[in-house]
């Protein structure tokens, strides 16, 4: 009998030492893996961060910087991740448990939640290191051509005094843009038309107006023009000199393509080298185009995550505080990629960096999501695309149901006397809620074209079917040299 226990007794202790020993290679593999990933994103940020500074116009190259952008901010992500997975797991179960304390029901996130989730955290760990091992080892020509490349202007001081005072990411886009606008028209007596087509709020005026304000796109053209689709007409019967002129069109709606025609044929008298820019929410627009349209949608989950962490720490290094960053890293995936509540919040974040504030605007978004699908069947952010209502009760303690209804632009207020409310106050109950309909004024911008973003609450009514207000003709604004 003891020969037999002592063996089953040796088996146990044989395979107990054996799965200590695999857990712990498999622990130094991980971290050997962390270890270059993190080098590896120190190569790449230092490419993007010296492209970002320089004029690209061979399209290939913008091709394979839009690559290096991608990958480098799904890196960050993955990084992150594994972090904040191996610090959770590495917690004891009392401060896990605690309620005054981050506990996995209520902050850690995991976006792999499955079964096999250590196995598909190692594929997507191994997947990111050889995709930057690719494009890191194949960058050798892009840098040589890089350094060919003129280089920007340096940007302002003011660009650094606020966190949220910069226009992140649309690199890409932004170099496709001024490369186009600098290239001669193709025929040469008709303008180039560039259709810029996207959703509400995902930075097509912004993206233009830091494009008209570079300094080699201002030194191009004699005058940038601003119109809306109401006043183009307008234009139809002035006469064009030979000047190079630059025409920004907002669509709020699409256009009759007879009032196109008529109007695309008065620019034809036009300098050579002009250009139309055409910005609008509808893909028919398009039609119009003379060279491929320019489609922005909201930023990929990676680089809004990285993005988010950026305006919610502003000078703080996120690594001292790991629960926070956790936090930042679900409420990020909450927000849907909304560039106006990322702006709110981390605000408030930047402002206060307290555990428990985080928390509680963290599960009020969550509960805000959580409602807005059994009634609406979409995503928050979707139904503001859309011009629809959202419940937003969750947000504050209210007695009735509260309803945010599409947006409007500041131009529209002067006939309005609702109370103001600020989406910051609102979010960190800093104020008391009103009880009748009153103003919220989500956002106002820093950087060009610094809108205000402002929107009506309501209380619920069962018989109430909302029209959106069509918004008021924007008037010309004319930039001469």
């Amino acid at each position: 009998m003891e020969p037999i226990v002592s063996a089953v007794v040796g088996d146990f202790v044989h395979r107990f030492i054996s799965l200590l020993i695999k857990k712990c290679e498999s622990q130094e593999n991980l971290e050997t893996k962390m270890e270059r990933l993190h080098n590896l994103l120190l190569k790449a940020h230092m490419i993007v961060e010296e492209a970002e500074g320089r004029y690209i116009t061979n399209s290939k190259m913008l091709l394979q910087f839009k690559k290096i952008v991608e990958t480098m901010y799904q890196g960050y992500h993955i990084l992150d991740i594994i972090k904040h997975r191996t610090l959770c797991s590495s917690r004891p179960k009392e401060e896990v448990s605690s309620s005054n304390t981050l506990s996995t029901r209520t902050c850690y996130v995991d976006p792999f939640r499955t079964s096999q989730s250590y196995t598909i955290r190692h594929d997507q760990l191994q997947s990111t290191l050889d995709s930057l091992e690719t494009i890191v080892s194949s960058m050798t020509e892009f840098v040589i051509l890089l350094g060919g490349c003129e280089r920007m202007s340096p940007k302002p001081y003011d660009t650094y005094l606020y966190f949220d005072n910069f226009m992140f990411g649309r690199q890409v886009e932004k170099q496709q843009v001024i490369s186009i606008l600098l290239q001669e028209n193709i025929p040469h007596f008709a303008p180039t038309v560039l259709p810029i087509i996207g959703p509400s709020r995902v930075g097509k005026r912004t993206l233009v107006a830091h494009v008209c304000n570079n300094e080699i796109v201002r030194s191009h053209f004699s005058s940038i023009l601003h119109l809306n689709s109401e006043n183009i007409r307008e234009m139809e019967c002035e006469t064009f000199t030979e000047r190079r002129d630059l025409f920004v069109i907002e669509f709020t709606a699409d256009i009759d393509d007879e009032n196109w025609k008529k109007f695309y044929a008065s620019y034809t008298h036009m300098g050579r080298g002009s250009k139309i820019i055409i910005i609008s929410r509808t893909e028919r627009i398009s039609r119009f185009e003379t060279v491929r349209p320019i489609h922005l949608n909201s930023l990929p989950l990676e680089e809004y995550s990285y993005l988010f962490k950026v305006l919610a720490f502003g000078s703080t290094n996120p690594k001292e505080h790991p629960q926070l960053l956790s936090i930042a890293n679900e409420l990020s995936m909450l927000l849907g990629g909304s560039f106006v509540t990322a702006n709110v919040c981390a605000d408030i974040f930047r402002k206060n960096q307290n555990v428990n504030l985080w928390l509680r605007v963290l599960e009020k978004y969550r509960n805000v999501v959580k409602n807005n699908f059994p009634m609406f069947i979409e995503h928050p952010k979707l139904l503001m695309e859309k011009e629809h209502q959202i419940d937003i009760s969750n947000l504050v303690s209210s007695s009735s149901p509260l309803r945010l209804m599409p947006p409007h632009c500041e131009e529209d207020q002067s006939k309005r006397c609702l109370t103001k409310v600020m989406f910051s106050d609102f979010i960190a109950d800093y104020v008391v809620i009103p009880k009748e309909n009153f103003e919220l004024v989500t956002w106002e911008s820093r950087i060009p074209p610094y809108r205000k973003f402002v929107n009506i609450v309501s209380n619920y009514d069962n018989e109430m079917n909302f029209h959106h207000t069509d918004l008021p003709h924007k008037k010309r604004k004319k930039i001469d040299k």
